[in-house]
Order: structure tokens, then sequence, then C-alpha cells
């Protein structure tokens, strides 16, 4: 228990529609304290965040603030209580600047109405000038990084002045380097005595910032403790209520024919000189860090980008991919970083974003038939355990894991044979993960070619036959997945060393 705790929520209670998601749920938050908030996808992490953001109200339990009871029933009251919330998907306007988006809501006027822009400009250089970023806060939020909007958000929490900060999934989209940059800004924030609930899937970096820890699971308060006494097999078991194996998924076996065949693929300033093959029923891996070219890569052989020079072949034809149309044509399906950006269509239902890209299968006479659209998806729902009770909801109320499988579905059913997976398993819990990893290795020995892009050079070494290893657009390294290293594919990964015979 933390002693003299400035966050307590207490005994909470919350069920949607007769299903309880939240089953007497306790938390407790020390002043200048980086509290992990840990628990799979559905464990009701995000239900008692909104809880404490106003977004939701409890059917049960009280909720202090340095002892006094405090009601969040509605989240400008829980913004004035000093609670800022840093979604995974950020809040940003992309087509406002970024003094308007700092000060979107809460906008600075003078006496007769008139916006005080130069004013909220000087506000907004100054804190983000305390956070080491230079940017111009007249410049559009949409020609920004996501790690340049996220210090937005985090720069917006400390204009109003906030005490607590909840972190969801804050590293998803940053480099390396990015990473240690946000670590030691919550380490200045905690040593200021601000509060943040960090939720991640990531444990190596929750043992590196946190101090205490809170597991849920299916609604239940499971453990909480100090970070220090636990090692992460034990926080992975206590959030999935079983030891997960670290072993690897693949074993060498029979290929069939080269699929995939890649010579000379360049693109300016992006990456240059691409040679590899993927054959029938093999999992080829592409990682390194942020900025290696492999999104890139990929990018140009689905169609994204046009302006590459070199081979593409499938099945020994040379084929020009200048469209993702023709990419689909071709049999290569895409399952892109950025799920909600570029894969799902958030507000359509779950069985549409199965259908969406083969309509046609299910079309007849001009109308679609839904009991064939709705066989078909039982079908890839019992294939890929996709967890939907109703698959007519819209597809933003799954958790990512299953969202990552009803696009492997629309893609199964499109008929592609050479599939690319950018960051398969990105902002998935790990009980979910070893789905994800399961079914690729499925897909493989129904003879697919499968892609895998990762920065998580584990990854890559638990689910991939032939591992490259990508620096500055080139590829610097390939494995056999069974004898690679983390510590020797970090090093192609940097560029501290490169070697031309690992790459024939």
């Amino acid at each position: 228990m933390t002693q003299n705790p400035y966050i307590t929520m207490k005994n909470i209670k919350k069920s949607f529609n007769g299903v309880p998601v939240l089953k007497n749920v306790s938390l407790q938050i020390g002043k200048g304290e980086i509290h992990a908030l840990l628990g799979e996808n559905g464990a009701g992490k995000s239900t008692l965040m909104n809880i404490l953001g106003g977004v939701h109200q409890p059917d049960h339990g009280t909720i202090y603030i340095n002892d006094k009871e405090v009601k969040m029933t509605n989240p400008r009251i829980s913004q004035e209580q000093g609670i800022s919330f840093i979604h995974q998907e950020l809040n940003m306007v992309n087509d406002l600047k970024v003094y308007e988006n700092m000060f979107l809501g809460s906008e600075l006027r003078n006496k007769v109405g008139f916006l005080k822009v130069e004013e909220m400009c000087q506000q907004t250089t100054e804190i983000l000038s305390k956070l080491g970023v230079d940017i111009d806060p007249k410049e559009y939020v949409r020609n920004l990084a996501t790690s340049y909007k996220q210090l937005i958000e985090i720069s917006k929490a400390l204009l109003h002045k906030s005490t607590i900060i909840i972190m969801d999934e804050p590293t998803t989209s940053l480099a390396e380097h990015e990473v240690n940059r946000l670590f030691e800004l919550m380490k200045n924030l905690k040593k200021s005595g601000i509060s943040i609930i960090y939720i991640s899937h990531k444990l190596k970096e929750i043992k590196e910032v946190c101090d205490r820890y809170t597991v849920l699971r299916d609604g239940e308060l499971i453990q909480a403790g100090d970070m220090e006494q636990e090692d992460i097999e034990t926080i992975t078991k206590l959030m999935v209520g079983k030891s997960i194996s670290q072993n690897r998924f693949v074993h060498e076996h029979a290929f069939g024919p080269v699929l995939l065949e890649v010579n000379n693929l360049s693109s300016q300033g992006l990456f240059k000189d691409i040679h590899f093959q993927v054959k029938k029923g093999e999992i080829v891996g592409f990682t390194g860090l942020a900025g290696d070219g492999r999104t890139e890569l990929f990018e140009s052989l689905f169609g994204y980008r046009k302006k590459y020079t070199g081979e593409i072949k499938i099945n020994d034809q040379l084929i020009k991919i200048d469209h993702p149309r023709k990419a689909v044509e071709a049999g290569i399906g895409l399952v892109p970083k950025d799920r909600k950006e570029n894969a799902i269509i958030k507000d359509l239902s779950v069985i549409h974003n199965m259908s969406l890209s083969s309509i046609g299968n299910f079309e007849k006479t001009g109308f679609i038939q839904e009991n064939v659209e709705r066989e078909k998806f039982q079908y890839y729902k019992e294939l890929l355990n996709i967890k939907v009770h109703n698959p007519r909801i819209t597809i933003d109320k799954l958790s990512g894991g299953n969202q990552q499988k009803v696009i492997i579905a629309k893609w199964l059913e499109v008929g592609a044979d050479i599939l690319i997976f950018d960051n398969p398993t990105q902002g998935i819990d790990v009980g979910a993960k070893q789905e994800i990893y399961q079914q690729i290795v499925a897909l493989a020995g129904q003879g697919k070619s499968v892609i895998i892009l990762s920065s998580e050079a584990p990854e890559v070494m638990r689910i991939c036959h032939t591992i490259n290893v990508m620096y500055q657009g080139e590829i610097t390294a390939r494995f056999d997945g069974e004898e690679a290293t983390e510590e020797e594919i970090m090093q192609y990964a940097t560029g501290s060393k490169r070697e031309a015979t690992q790459i024939g």
C-alpha cells in the first residue's frame, strides 16, 4: 500500500449492458510516483482510467484526491482536478497549428473577444522549451513527427497545470532515442511532484521507469506492489494468469518454390540495392531501428510509393507495382503498423471491415448476400479466434489484437498469398501476441509467404525463419532465425558492424 496516497480509487465497479467490466477494483497512486497500470487488453485498464478522467461514471466506488472525495462527473471536472489523459491515439487536430492545439477549448482572448495569438505562442514556446523542444508554435501539427505530437500533448498537460498525467502506450511510435528522452522527461516531472500513471505492454520499459505497479485481469485487481521487487516473468504471469513461453514459434521445414523475389530495389533517400527472396511457407523478418527504411521499402512493394527502381518478381514473373490495386491483384496483402489510420474503418462494423476489400465475393445481382457474409465471418472468427459477440458492432470497440485478426481475415478473404505485417503486435498485450504469432506461423504452414517488419529483435527471432537487418536504407546482414542473437542484430542495426558475407 502507498503511504499517504495522492489518488485513491476505492472499490470501483462498472458494468456495460449488464456485463461487469470492473469488479471492486482499488488503485492508489503516490505523489511524484510513476505507477504502471498493467493487464491484457480487456482487463479493465481503459475503463478504470476513463472513470478517473470523467468519461464514465462508476456504478459503485469512490475517488479521493488528497484525501478529499471527488465526483468525476465529466472530463472537465477531471481536468480541473489536475488530471490529463494522453491517449495512445493522440488527440491532435492536424489542421490546426501547434499553439491552437495547445489552447484548444481554453483560448486566451482580450476584452472584446479577439484571440491573443502572440501571448498563446509565447506560452507555448516557454513550455516546449522546458521540455527541450524547439518547435515553431505556428507550425501546422500535420507537419510534425509523431514523437513531437506526443511532446505537445505532454506540454498541454503542463499548460493546464496537471498534477496527474495518464500515459497510454506512449512509446509505441517512438525511436529508441525518443523513448530515452521521454523517460528523462518523466523522471523530471516526477521530481517536480507530478504523478504519472503509465500504461504499456513493454515490460522492459516498465521495469526501467516505474516505481510501483498494479495488475488487473478480467476486471479484477490481481496484485499491486513495488516494481523493483518483481521480475518481468512474474509480472507477465500475473497479467495473463499463466507463464508465457519465450521459445521460438517456428522451426525449419521444407519450403516451397520462391514466390517473391526482389532485385536491386532502390528509392532515393529511402532505401537502396535491396535484394531478397521469400519462398512459399517461409516467414522472413526485417528489423532495425526507426528510420532504417523498411516501412518505406514495403510501402513501395505494395504500391503506396511509385518512385523506385529495380525488379519485383512474383512466381518468376516481372511485375511493376505502382498502385495498391496492382499489389492486391498480384496477391500481396499489407497489414500496416498504424491500424487505426491505415487498416481499419473505425465507423464500420467488424464484419464489414472483413468483407469490404472482397465485396464481390458476397454480391449477387447487385445485392450483398448477408447470410454468406455472416457465414464467412463465422469461419474466420473460429479460425483466428476473433473475440466478438456481435460482428455488427463497430470495429473500434474491439481490442487491438482482435482488430489485427479482422485485418488478417480481410486479406485471407481477398486471397493474398504474400502477407506483409508491419509491427504486427504494436500496442497488443502479451497474451494476444502469442495468438498473433500462432496465426502467423499457421499461415506459413498453409503455404503463405509471410514478411514481418518489427523494431523488436526478440520478436523476429521468435517467429522468423530468416532475418534481414537494415541500417540507413540498406540490408546490412541476413541471419538464419535459429542462429541470430539480439546483440548481433543490434550491432548491424546501429551500423557498428557490417559484413557483406552475411548478405549473400
